[in-house]
């Protein structure tokens, strides 16, 4: 891979995933909607000598994310690998939830991923090659209470990427549909949790809790991602947890909808609940 275009990239897993590309000599085009981490992590890539090129960006924007697609363009070339990777974390209950809330989770974090793969999948498609990856979650796998808009933006993301990966076959170009565990990437300390099924969500405390049991650091996830695109896998799971829960929800569905409230509350306490 010679050209990136990275999303979410000013902390986290996008942070790594520029480090690791840029590692391999790849040229990178890195965005985030937080313009200060992302200059932070471009000139961290300038001090590797790497080719890179930061641009804030609010990926719920098509329009912005087609013409940030066409400036990347312009300065690398053609995009070998997309990585729609930007998201947000939200907590709160369906018959709480606010309609405003609910549409800024799935525009960031399931529209993102569909303004990024259509800026770039036309060209591809014109070039026969490309790679286009797609961060899901485990959350995307499985149902969890207090994450309904999480849930049904990631899950969404995993059905795109399911009808996208048979539309691609024998194309030359390839969708990797990516489901990370946790990962300990600041994700739920930046985001918004209002409500659980016992109250209010002391967010401080569940960020706290969260860091616990995120055993899969940005940098290992990265090294997963980029390992299955380089073997050309479809789906990829990150991280130990998201391997058992997929494998518990697949073979035991009835045996894991029971399972997983004690689960969650012996790691999380009540705000999972």
């Amino acid at each position: 891979m010679k050209t990136a275009f990275i999303t979410g990239a000013g902390s986290g897993i996008g942070r790594s995933l520029a480090h690791a590309l840029a590692q391999q000599g790849c040229s990178v085009f890195i965005t985030d909607i937080n313009g200060e981490n992302l200059a932070k992590v471009g000139e961290e890539l300038r001090l590797m000598q790497a080719n890179v090129h930061e641009r804030v960006l609010d990926v719920s924007d098509k329009d912005d994310v087609f013409r940030a697609v066409d400036e990347a363009t312009q300065k690398l070339g053609s995009i070998d690998g997309m990585f729609n990777n930007a998201g947000i974390s939200f907590s709160d209950l369906v018959d709480h939830m606010e309609y405003a809330d609910f549409e800024r989770v799935m525009d960031i974090d399931f529209w993102g991923v569909v303004h990024g793969t259509k800026a770039v999948l036309p060209e591809m498609l014109a070039r026969g090659e490309g790679h286009i990856v797609n961060v899901s979650s485990l959350f995307g796998i499985v149902g969890v209470p207090s994450q309904g808009a999480y849930c049904a933006a990631k899950h969404a993301v995993k059905g795109f990427n399911e009808s996208l990966f048979y539309e691609l076959q024998d194309t030359g170009v390839q969708v990797h549909s990516v489901h990370p565990g946790g990962v300990d990437t600041g994700i739920i300390k930046h985001g918004i949790h209002k409500k659980s099924i016992d109250g209010d969500i002391d967010a401080d405390e569940l960020a706290e809790k969260f860091k616990t049991i995120a055993k899969t650091t940005p940098d290992e996830a990265a090294r997963v991602i980029l390992n299955g695109v380089a073997k050309s896998r479809y789906r990829i799971l990150v991280g130990g947890d998201a391997r058992m829960v997929d494998r518990l929800q697949r073979w035991f569905p009835n045996l894991w909808r029971r399972m997983y409230p004690k689960l969650m509350a012996s790691q999380l306490g009540d705000a999972a609940k």
